[in-house]
């Protein structure tokens, strides 16, 4: 399979990175800094560029297979400024398959149903500036004809891999208080398989 992983350097990316070189795929990563991933492997290739240039993610979209998003928040509207350019150089690709890393703060609410969790009292965190741009990264995808799936993590510690979590569609499991690293990591990397969240976000934890 291709495969192509933006968001590479990151904590969740560099774990998807492993697992899908691990089974062998094509695996293609569009990075700003080139330095930042100092892996050879021959199923690997590295480019240098932007999310935020069109011609650039056009360019990296060329034979894919499906895409899968780590990119974090970093303090700036990357997210959700990149996330058209996504998805109109997928759907020039004729690539319908989308995972991306969320938060659980864009999951709904158990105690108002109607708002996400984020915009309830069950968000523990004094800003939600994060979460605004989860949440219109979400609302990109669910307006769009991709067959996407948000993968969100709440509290994420390095940790170990366990192999042993709860997930839920739309909700964060109850009691739901931490998910490592690469446990998420597994987890996102093994729905380009799966067909059990297309066009859901999915709560993940302990």
């Amino acid at each position: 399979m291709n495969i192509l992983i933006l968001g590479a350097t990151g904590r969740v990316g560099r774990q998807i990175l492993s697992h899908a070189l691990h089974d062998q795929h094509h695996v293609t990563v569009l990075v700003r800094n080139q330095e930042k991933l100092q892996i050879n492997n021959e199923k690997l290739t590295i480019i240098q560029g932007n999310v935020l240039n069109k011609e650039e993610i056009g360019r990296v979209m060329n034979g894919m297979d499906v895409v899968i998003s780590a990119l974090n928040t970093d303090g700036t509207t990357t997210l959700s400024e990149s996330m058209p350019l996504i998805i109109e150089a997928m759907e020039n690709e004729g690539i319908k398959r989308i995972i991306t890393i969320g938060t659980a703060g864009i999951l709904q609410s158990r105690t108002t149903p109607d708002a996400l969790r984020y915009q309830s009292s069950e968000s523990k965190r004094k800003t939600t500036r994060a979460a605004e741009e989860h949440h219109k990264v979400y609302d990109l995808l669910s307006q769009s004809a991709l067959e996407w799936t948000i993968v969100c993590p709440t509290y994420l510690p390095d940790g170990e891999r366990t192999g042993n979590y709860r997930v839920e569609r739309n909700l964060l499991p109850e009691g739901g208080a931490e998910i490592s690293v690469p446990d998420t990591a597994e987890f996102a990397f093994g729905q380009i398989n799966a067909r059990d969240y297309i066009n859901s976000r999915v709560g993940i934890a302990y």
